[in-house]
């Protein structure tokens, strides 16, 4: 990839917009390039996405005109301005692997994921050969001059790291309790490790106090 090319940061709509467009020219090429229509109903469907999200035509299209105002999208017309279609121009902004392409791609629509997840998740974009090709997807991924994805630190308790993409506002981590919260792409990595190791030590604290109230009052 051209190291002089910036990261765009992008919203979470135009997110939701790339990596649909990214999804269809895949897995349903016979509709791709997309009308706005078709467009809208993909960033909106039920399943593999999260969140689920109710954008309008009108909100979408906004959508497409900031992206392509960033050459990430562009225009395909047919015969009248009635088939106006899109297609993303990511690769031709940053010549990523397909392999590249559509782990972003999964991190656009799914949000954060463990690489075991990524593997199951991308067999209608790409097949991987290994979960090892995953990894080393990621790690080329994250040791670009200007990374892409980034690796969250474990929660207490957790198997396996998850990543997530940098191409956001702001990126959605799961506290590992069901909940959700916005993570600002400007916040130094190192910065929310130690908000997370905080969190650690202060959990172990509680246990310790726990556990010496529990035997102060059963003598366990």
């Amino acid at each position: 990839m051209d190291s002089e090319k910036t990261l765009p940061i992008l919203s979470a709509i135009e997110l939701r917009v790339l990596g649909s467009l990214i999804e269809k020219s895949k897995i349903t090429p016979d509709y791709y390039p997309m009308t706005i229509n078709g467009l809208t109903a993909a960033c909106n469907q039920r399943t593999s996405r999260k969140p689920v999200v109710t954008y309008e035509e009108s909100e979408v299209m906004q959508a497409v005109t900031s992206l392509k105002s960033r050459s990430l999208v562009a225009t395909s017309v047919g015969g009248s301005s009635r088939s106006v279609k899109y297609k993303h121009n990511f690769t031709t902004v940053f010549p990523v692997s397909d392999a590249e392409l559509y782990v972003l791609c999964l991190l656009m629509l799914r949000g954060p994921q463990t690489p075991g997840e990524l593997n199951t998740n991308s067999t209608r974009l790409y097949e991987f050969s290994s979960i090892d090709e995953v990894h080393s997807t990621l790690n080329k991924l994250m040791n670009l001059p200007e990374p892409f994805v980034v690796e969250i630190p474990k929660h207490a308790g957790q198997k396996e790291v998850r990543y997530m993409h940098l191409l956001g506002e702001d990126v959605i981590v799961d506290d590992n309790h069901g909940h959700d919260h916005p993570v600002s792409r400007s916040t130094d990595v190192h910065v929310l490790e130690q908000r997370i190791n905080d969190l650690e030590l202060d959990l172990a604290e509680v246990k310790e106090t726990v556990a010496r109230l529990m035997n102060e009052i059963f003598g366990t």
